[in-house]
């Protein structure tokens, strides 16, 4: 896997079994913990993407880098920032279960739940939401308003008929 590579591997290129990733009971997570300015340097949607390949369906991060967290929602990851004293206290509860036991996000209650402590709530602007619920990207996103653009389309032909026609007078 290319997913940390560099961090995964050491230098004669075999598994460095210290990194969290590669201990047996982190090796298909589901949900990544970071911490902040998560994605930094990954702008490249192949970063987004190693993660969907490894099965990392949600990132819980303290801050995201601003092009990473829009591809993450441009492909179906769901990028979650904790308030700082929520995401203290989720850190603690992921590294006391050190994997024996798991935790679930759902994003339509916008809750994390699992051992050692109540429901986390986070927030996720709605637009994002719904995005993610309905497995949309722009374009679909765009799509939705169909009918409207259509509408506006033949309104726009039928107040200017000069605009629609555009001859390339150079042939």
């Amino acid at each position: 896997a290319l997913l940390f590579m560099r961090a995964r591997r050491r230098d004669d290129g075999s598994e460095d079994p210290d990194f969290v990733l590669n201990r047996p009971q982190f090796r298909s997570p589901g949900i990544l913990v970071t911490g902040r300015n998560f994605g930094a340097g990954s702008s490249r949607e192949a970063a987004v993407w190693s993660m969907l390949a490894n099965g990392i369906r949600v990132i819980v991060a303290r801050s995201f880098a601003d092009i990473y967290r829009e591809n993450c929602l441009q492909n179906g990851l769901l990028p979650i920032v904790l308030a700082p004293a929520d995401a203290e206290h989720f850190e603690q509860r992921v590294l006391a279960v050190d994997g024996a036991a798991s935790f679930t996000v759902d994003l339509t209650t916008q809750r994390i739940s699992g051992p050692g402590g109540s429901d986390i709530v986070f927030d996720l602007p709605a637009a994002d939401r719904m995005r993610l619920l309905e497995g949309l990207d722009d374009i679909g996103v765009t799509l939705k308003h169909l009918d409207d653009i259509q509408r506006w389309e033949q309104r726009m032909a039928d107040e200017q008929p000069w605009l629609q026609q555009a001859y390339d007078r150079r042939v």
